[in-house]
Parts: C-alpha cells; sequence; structure tokens
C-alpha cells in the first residue's frame, strides 16, 4: 500500500482526487518499476491493471502485421494506462512499451472499477480522461498524415520534455525512429540539422534541448494543440 503524501505532485490524475476519492483507491495501489522496453500490455489483451506513472514515460502504439508500429499518444504522470476498464471496455487499444524508465503506482483493473463506480466524482474525471485520449490520439493521427519528419520530431521532442520534466531526453535515434515510423536514417539526418542549429545537443542515448524557442518555432501546430488539451478537457469547469 501507497500513501497520498508519497505520490503528491508527482502523478496528477491521483494528486487532483479528493482524498475521499483517493481513499477508494489507496487500499490497492502498489508501486512498480518501469523498465524502459516492457510491454505493459498489447493490442486485444484483457487489461490486468491500471498504471499511474509517477515518473519516466508510456507509448502507445499502434503496430500493423509486418511489425512495424507508429506512436499515437504518450502516458507519463500526467495520466493512466489502462483507465478506460473502469467503463466495461476490458481489452487494450494498442500496445504499450515503457519508453523512458521510471515508476508508477498500479491497481488490479476490477479494483479500480470498483472504485470508479462507488464516486461519481472519480467517475466524472475519469471520463474526461478518456475523452481527452481520443483528442490526443486524434491529433496524433492527423499529424503523422500530414506533417513532415523534423516539424515531429521537433514537436515529440518538446512533448516529451514537458512529460518527464527535464530538457534531456534519454533515447536511441533507434527508437526514435520506430515512435515517428521512419527510417533511422532519417532521424540521423534531422538530429543533425537540429544540432547544427543549436536547438539540441546529441550524444549517443541521449538528447539535449539546448534552445527551447527555437526547437518550438521548428516544431509542428500540433505540439501546442496537445500542451493545451489537457486544461480544455480534463480539468475544464463543469457546466
Amino acid at each position: 500500500m501507497v500513501t497520498r503524501a508519497e505520490f503528491q505532485g508527482e502523478n496528477q490524475l491521483l494528486t487532483s482526487l479528493l482524498a475521499s476519492d483517493y481513499s477508494l483507491l489507496r487500499p490497492h495501489l502498489k508501486e512498480v518499476r518501469l523498465e524502459q522496453g516492457s510491454v505493459l500490455q498489447d493490442h486485444g489483451e484483457r487489461i490486468q491493471y491500471v498504471y499511474f506513472p509517477v515518473s519516466g514515460m508510456i507509448s502507445l502504439l499502434s503496430v500493423m502485421r509486418d511489425g512495424k508500429g507508429v506512436e499515437t499518444v504518450v502516458v507519463g504522470r500526467e495520466g493512466a494506462l489502462g483507465a478506460h476498464c473502469a467503463f466495461g471496455i476490458w481489452h487494450a487499444y494498442s500496445r504499450a512499451v515503457v519508453q523512458i524508465s521510471g515508476r508508477a503506482v498500479r491497481i488490479a483493473g476490477a479494483q479500480f472499477q470498483k472504485a470508479v463506480r462507488e464516486s461519481e466524482r472519480m467517475g466524472d474525471l475519469f471520463l474526461r480522461y478518456r475523452e481527452l485520449r481520443l483528442a490526443q490520439t486524434q491529433q496524433a493521427a492527423a499529424c503523422n498524415a500530414l506533417h513532415g519528419a523534423e516539424s515531429r520530431l521537433s514537436r515529440w521532442l518538446l512533448q516529451t520534455s514537458d512529460v518527464i520534466g527535464a530538457d534531456m531526453v534519454p533515447l536511441t535515434q533507434e527508437f526514435l525512429s520506430q515512435m515517428l515510423g521512419v527510417r533511422r536514417t532519417t532521424v540521423t539526418a534531422i538530429a543533425r540539422t537540429l544540432q547544427e542549429t543549436g536547438m539540441i545537443h546529441y550524444t549517443r542515448g541521449r538528447i539535449e534541448i539546448s534552445d527551447r524557442e527555437k526547437l518550438e518555432k521548428s516544431a509542428c501546430e500540433c505540439y501546442e494543440v496537445l500542451r493545451r488539451q489537457p486544461a480544455q478537457i480534463l480539468f475544464r469547469p463543469k457546466r
């Protein structure tokens, strides 16, 4: 069992709950380590656990029959993985891979569903969260179809930096190519250009954002849209 104080300010969904609502989850939460590359769920699998990251990042991937995939949504300390099981949707829509190592607290899906059903406020919050994830997935689909690799990589680096709360992103170019659905040589060429213009500094396995203002100008419009969506959808005032 974990206490609310241990994760205060670390997972935004948990800390947005009233104490009475959090008490419904608290006895069933367990801290776990998220190891880079671990698959937490796959498309079509039954959801066993709901994960609330407190550090690190999880990527949700749409994977084709040939094994190629592209990232549609990222989940970090602002959200949860598998929360839609609260509404009777017990199978995963996509593959969830730990992209950046970290920590999470998890709860069995059945226990989570029971807790949400006992609190109208909590049910409303996670309905909004489901709406947020749908909006983010739609935005990512449009971005992947309409925007070039350089602007998408710039957007992705900024978004990842926001999620993990750091300017140093610990990822290889090979991993980036998988997330963006492009060749590794394409990522190498783009990273070189971004480094030459002073936006990033790249060393093996690590990319550091050097000039955020320039990188924001290089990113597509989707970065600002995705950055604003949580406040617009998740925490909007009730009418």
